[in-house]
C-alpha cells in the first residue's frame, strides 16, 4: 500500500462498516477508468487522521470526505466531485451543483442518517478485492 501524496492523489475516504459505502466504493472502482482514485476507510488510521484533520468525527462518521489536489470535498460536493472526477456521463450529475449546497446536504444527511437502517452494516470493515487493495491506502 502506498502512502498518501496529497498533491496528486484523489483519496476518497468511506465509512468501512456502511453497506451503502462500501457499494459506492465498488461502483468508483468500476468506473474509474483512469484509476485515478484510491480508497481509505475512516476507521483505519490514515483515515481516521485524515478526517480528523478536517474538523469530522471518526467516532461517528456521517460524510463521505474526498481529498484532491484542489481541496478536500464532504458530503453533497464529495459526491460531485466523485462524479466529476470519473468523467464521461458521469459529469452529468455536476447539472445539481447550483443548486443550493444546504439543499444537496439536507439530501445527503438524510441518506446518510438512515443508511444503517436501510442498507445495513457490517461488524467490521469489508474484504477488499484484489483491484481494490492495489488501491486502498490505510
Amino acid at each position: 500500500m502506498s502512502a498518501y501524496d496529497p498533491s496528486s492523489d484523489h483519496l476518497m475516504l468511506f465509512d468501512g462498516v456502511c453497506h451503502l459505502c462500501n457499494a459506492s466504493v465498488r461502483f468508483v472502482v468500476r468506473h474509474d477508468q483512469a484509476r485515478k482514485i484510491k480508497f481509505a476507510p475512516i476507521q483505519s488510521p490514515l483515515g481516521s487522521e485524515l478526517y480528523r484533520r478536517q474538523g469530522l468525527d471518526p467516532e461517528k462518521p456521517d460524510s463521505m470526505l474526498f481529498l484532491t489536489p484542489g481541496g478536500a470535498f464532504k458530503a453533497s460536493d464529495a459526491a460531485l466531485e466523485i462524479a466529476r472526477t470519473l468523467g464521461g456521463v458521469w459529469k452529468l450529475a455536476g447539472l445539481v451543483k447550483p443548486w443550493p449546497r444546504a439543499l444537496r446536504d439536507a439530501v445527503y444527511f438524510f441518506i446518510a442518517r438512515n443508511r444503517y437502517r436501510w442498507f445495513g452494516k457490517h461488524d467490521a470493515c469489508m474484504m477488499p478485492t484484489a483491484e481494490l487493495k492495489q488501491r486502498m491506502l490505510g
